[in-house]
Formats: structure tokens, sequence, C-alpha cells
């Protein structure tokens, strides 16, 4: 039996919230309230925690309280969202992560499909991660930024409620793909990756404060329909260094494989960081691979290990790419990806791309439509077919319509300038990328 075929038992759980009064308490007023009067007494040093956080994200700003109180984001109480699942039967669970267990639901009230999130209360997050989220997402109002619908903060539950994105996650297209399961094809990967690199400029370019997200990989990005992606989960988000600051200096947080290795390092937090995530992902939309994967030979357990001996020599391109492609994809589209990619994991974050050059030249990919049936299959045993090069004694150019990405093997940078209709991509040794006004070196505070 469905989780959803209960309409006229749950109505009459429903019908009680429905006839109450509306009540005038905001979001915002809900969270805060609701923290402080659950079942159980939060101790201070909790609480204390929660505000220092809450200050430290610029989020009791008057503008940014009113954004939030004005708000769409509706709250639901546990009952209702029960209901929705039907008391969050087995049949509705969808997946688990370090916030909790996601169920499937329909909410009667709305009359939508939506996907919960429970708070484990003793899991890796906690009740800070979910004031975080909702704060976040209420500023937020993007295509590519999964929408939060609502939530629920009622006694010692927390919940968060949001569109639900039938495809689910990009890992579970990527990777142990069941038998017989068709693998994403050449062109919508790259629409995949334009779409989650769209949702991170909104982020970093766009966003009042901007947001370094903190927490970007395969599982965080959901597929809604013809593929549609959307950045979700924003419970690590940190708004990012404002004026003459380069970091945010914080405790390391995010997902072994994904982290840029400056802020493994230091704790120091910039732009560039959600940089080398987003290069991880994008190597794993190219290659089928994981970030990490312990079931390989010890030199290819760490993806962007494994690749960057790769990325020093065009001849081996097409080893990097998913077999699961079987040849159909385009020459010079994945060298153009894959010079996106080997700036992105930069291991120096000054000379990662800034979000909109990434956008810009994954948008040109994006738009360059492969049609398998008037190209031949490529090998990937063997070097590709390389398209019109020019060498000279330092540098290697790949030209493509239009545009030059220039790889130098002895910096690891992958440079490109930009003509009519091309992606406008550099990373030069002697130049420093900006991003928001800040230059995101790992110097001073």
């Amino acid at each position: 039996m469905s989780c959803f075929g209960w309409a006229t038992k749950s109505s009459k759980k429903s019908n009680s919230s429905n006839n109450e009064k509306p009540s005038n308490v905001t979001a915002v007023e809900k969270v805060k309230v609701d923290l402080n009067v659950s079942g159980k007494k939060e101790d201070n040093s909790k609480s204390d925690q929660l505000s220092l956080d809450v200050k430290n994200l610029n989020l009791k700003e008057e503008s940014n309280e009113e954004k939030v109180n004005n708000y769409r984001a509706q709250t639901f109480t546990f009952d209702e969202l029960a209901a929705a699942t039907r008391n969050f039967r087995s049949d509705c669970f969808l997946g688990e992560g370090g916030f909790g267990k996601v169920y499937k639901g329909h909410i009667e009230k709305i009359n939508q499909v939506v996907a919960i999130k429970q708070l484990d209360p003793h899991g890796l997050q906690g009740i800070r991660e979910f004031v975080v989220e909702v704060l976040t997402l209420s500023m937020a109002d993007h295509p590519n930024l999964v929408k939060l619908i609502g939530f629920c903060a009622e006694r010692e539950q927390r919940l968060l409620v949001y569109e639900y994105m039938p495809l689910g996650s990009l890992e579970n297209h990527l990777h142990d793909l069941s038998p017989g399961r068709k693998p994403l094809d050449w062109n919508t990967r790259m629409k995949i990756a334009a779409g989650a690199a769209r949702g991170l400029e909104y982020l970093h370019d766009k966003m009042k404060p901007p947001v370094i997200y903190r927490d970007l990989k395969c599982s965080n990005i959901l597929l809604g329909e013809g593929y549609h992606a959307k950045l979700s989960d924003f419970g690590l988000a940190k708004v990012g260094p404002s004026g003459d600051k380069t970091h945010v200096s914080t405790r390391v947080m995010g997902t072994y494989g994904y982290c840029a290795p400056d802020y493994a390092m230091t704790g120091q937090l910039t732009f560039k960081s959600d940089i080398y995530s987003f290069g991880v992902v994008l190597l794993e939309i190219i290659t089928g691979r994981k970030a990490i994967d312990h079931t390989k030979p010890a030199k290819e357990q760490n993806l962007v290990a494994w690749a960057r001996p790769l990325f020093k020599d065009r001849r081996r391109f097409s080893e990097m790419v998913d077999p699961l492609l079987r040849g159909q994809f385009p020459v010079r589209g994945l060298y153009q990806a894959l010079a996106i990619a080997a700036m992105c994991v930069q291991e120096q974050p000054n000379m990662r791309p800034g979000i909109a050059d990434v956008v810009t030249a994954l948008n040109y990919l994006a738009s360059q439509k492969y049609d398998p049936q008037s190209h031949p299959a490529q090998s990937s045993r063997k070097g590709i077919p390389s398209p019109r090069v020019r060498s000279d004694a330092n540098h290697k150019r790949v030209v493509s319509n239009g545009s030059e990405i220039e790889y130098n093997p002895e910096v690891h940078s992958v440079q490109s300038s930009s003509k009519v209709s091309s992606p406008r991509v550099r990373g030069d040794i002697h130049r420093r990328n900006v991003s928001n006004g800040s230059e995101t070196d790992s110097s001073g505070s």
C-alpha cells in the first residue's frame, strides 16, 4: 500500500489544526520561541552557542530579519507531518544523512507532495544546524536552490519541509547504479553541473550577505523533472568574509574528499573552499568515480589525487571519462570540462577561479549539445584524437568553437582566453582571483 493511500484517515488528524486560529507569530519568532520551550530544558551552553551562531551569521540584522519575517515558509505541527507520512512509514522513507531521516509525504492543507527531514536528536547535526538552515533558506530565492516550504519546532521535535525532488540526488545517478539502470548521458551531466554552479553563484555573489555553502557534494545536489539541479542542505552554511577580511575562521566541517586542503589545514574558510568542493563534484560527474572510494587501489582512492597526474598529459584525458558513457562524449567538451575541474581543485586557493567564471564556462558547455548519432564513439583505452592543437615550448592549447583553453602542466593550471560566446575561465599563477570584492588567500584575519 502506498504511503499516500490514506487520505480519509489522515484528514481527521489535520482538521483540528485547520480549525485553530491563525497565529501572528512570525517564522523567526516561532523558531526562537520553540527552541526554548522544548520538553527538556536547554542547557545554557547550548543556548549561548545557538545565539552566537545566529549572530555570527549576521541574521539579527534588521534587513535580514525583515526578509525572514516576510518569508513564505510555514510552520507545521508535528501531528500534521506525522499524518503526512502516515507516522513516518517505512515505505515513505527516502534516505538518511547527518541531519536525520528523510521521508516523502503529502500535506493535505497545502495539497502538496513534500520531502520531510526529521532531526535525529542523537545525530551528527543538531539544533544549531536546524536554525541555520531555516534562516539561510528564508533569505534565499533561486531556481537552483531547493525551496523550504516550512518547518516544525515543537517540543523536542525539529523537522524541515521541502519541495519534493522526484529524481533524488545526483549521487544516486552516478554511483552504484543497479543493473539495467540507464546512466546519465553527457548532455545531462553538463546541464546538472551548470545548474549546480548557478546555485553556488547565487550564494556567493547575489545573496546579501553572501554565503559560503561549506557542504557541496553529490548527495546534496537534488534533481527535479528534466534533471533540473538544486542545491540542498544548508545546515553548515556560513556568512562569508566582508570588508578587508579574507576568510572566516571556524572549526573544520564538511565531508572528507570534498573539503579544500587549505581549509582543512588552517580552519580558514573562504569562497574558494566551495570552489574546490565544486571541482570535486565536477570530476565525479565526468569520471563517474566517488570522491573517496576505498574499494579502489590505494593510489586511486582519493579522486583528486588520482586525477592530478592525469591532468598533466592530455593524451590520458580519455582515461578519466566515465566508462558508462561508452565513448559517447564530445572530445572538445571533455577537454573543456576537465580544464574547469583542474582549475577548481588547485591546491592554492588564490589560483582557483571565481564562481562567476565557472558558471560562464559551464553554461557554454551545457549549450553545446552533443549528438551521439553524428559523432563516432571515443575509446577510453587509447588517447582520444585531439582537437586542433597548437604547441609551444611551455604550453599546450586546445582550440574549439572560438575558445582557447590553455593548460600549463608546469604550474598545474588551465587557462582560457575568451572570445565571443566562449567560456571565460582563467587560472594564472601571476594573477590573484578576486571573489565578492575580497582576495581569498589564507593570509591575515
